[in-house]
């Protein structure tokens, strides 16, 4: 899956001539929390969050004090060393990038313009809706060798069972010799699915159901 699938169009901007006040009253009325700040063609040179905002405007113990800064320009509180991704990106490139430098947003630039914004919270619905969890499922995690061929095989004896995959995850398991298999299956009830697997020699992590074979 790439950026352009999930990111956010259009851009609610601002530039940087305009107030912190005006960016406070965007945030409230949109109930955003990342403003990209472009200039007149629309090329990113900074950005204002929610965070930001918030400690530029006076404390909620002195409202009436200070009110004159609430109207300097947002060039004055705004970051100017922002990262930017491309359209065609990787979301999981992105998702590193989010991790890597602990962002909470990234515009998205083509051709040195600003084309859409990706978030924090559009990265976790799409870890949800890569993994199926937002749909009536079945976790089951395997440990199986650390060898080709092994996702093919496991699969199988899903299938024998006329059970959808959902998705299927990978990790690596604290023995170098072996992986995690984590399988999602469109069933209520994976029990059947868990003794095929077992009495097939794998070892089945979750769940370990009570009174189901080992």
């Amino acid at each position: 899956m790439i950026v352009e699938q999930i990111m956010k169009t259009p851009v609610v901007t601002l530039q940087p001539t305009n107030t912190i006040a005006e960016a406070i009253q965007l945030v409230r009325q949109l109930r955003i929390r990342h403003i990209p700040i472009v200039d007149a063609e629309n090329h990113v040179i900074g950005i204002v969050t929610d965070r930001d905002l918030r400690d530029a405007s006076p404390s909620i113990f002195r409202l009436h004090e200070h009110l004159e800064d609430l109207q300097k320009p947002l060039s004055t509180i705004m970051k100017t060393d922002v990262i930017v991704g491309h359209p065609l990106d990787f979301v999981e490139e992105v998702a590193a990038l989010f991790y890597e430098h602990k962002i909470s947003c990234l515009p998205i630039v083509q051709d040195g313009k600003l084309v859409g914004i990706v978030t924090e919270t559009d990265l976790l619905y799409t870890l949800i809706q890569l993994t199926g969890a937002h749909q009536p499922s079945s976790q089951i995690e395997v440990k199986v060798p650390n060898e080709s061929g092994m996702l093919s095989k496991a699969a199988a004896i899903i299938a024998k069972r006329h059970t959808n995959i959902s998705s299927v995850l990978l990790y690596p398991d604290e023995d170098e010799n072996y992986q995690i298999l984590v399988f999602r299956v469109q069933t209520m009830n994976p029990i059947g699915i868990i003794n095929d697997l077992k009495n097939a020699g794998y070892t089945v992590l979750w769940p370990n159901l009570p009174g189901v074979s080992s």
